[in-house]
């Protein structure tokens, strides 16, 4: 799939290839050895894909929306839920039946987390965004996510200034260790 233009299409674009990854995962029998190599590329993506909502996007919407706060702070509660799973699965092989379960349950919370992104919060933003303002934030979430941890991190900030600052640096020591393991290149 493409990427590029505004942070909606761009956005719209990870989450079309998450669900792609996600339903490859559900065709494969449980205990498939498949599974973990589709899970493990589905969270590199779900992670570089939050962070780089986390460094970008919410911060615009808490500035554009009249309930903004608001509607930052669940985005952000979702994503530390997914991350909580994510971490969770590290490690787990497919074979495990807590394997099976963790994957469910991040499928299932994603899918919502999608549908409330893109039937709420898109249509909202583009209300009351300016199309080059959605742009630029679309350059800003694409150079976010080449740079952005592919590992899950519970414990790091997920708001600016300290997000901004740290994920960079985590995204490096992720990289390398996928490099070194070969995580995500099955």
């Amino acid at each position: 799939m493409g990427h590029g233009g505004d942070v909606i299409a761009e956005l719209t674009t990870d989450h079309r290839e998450v669900e792609e990854l996600f339903a490859r995962i559900e065709a494969l029998p449980p205990g498939d050895a498949r599974r973990r190599d589709l899970a493990d590329k589905a969270v590199i993506e779900l992670v570089r894909h939050s962070v780089a909502e986390e460094m970008h996007l919410y911060p615009a919407v808490r500035t554009a929306l009249p309930d903004g706060d608001r509607v930052a702070d669940k985005e952000i509660a979702d994503h530390s839920e997914a991350e909580r799973t994510m971490k969770s699965l590290e490690g787990l092989d497919a074979d495990k039946p807590e394997f099976d379960r963790l994957i469910r349950e991040l499928i299932a919370d994603v899918r919502a987390h999608i549908r409330d992104e893109e039937g709420t919060l898109f249509p909202r933003l583009r209300e009351v965004t300016t199309a080059d303002d959605l742009g630029k934030l679309g350059d800003q979430v694409r150079h976010a996510k080449s740079t952005a941890p592919t590992r899950p991190h519970p414990s790091a900030p997920d708001t600016p200034p300290a997000n901004k600052l740290l994920a960079p640096g985590a995204g490096m020591v992720d990289r390398i260790r996928d490099a070194l393991t070969g995580r995500g290149k099955h």
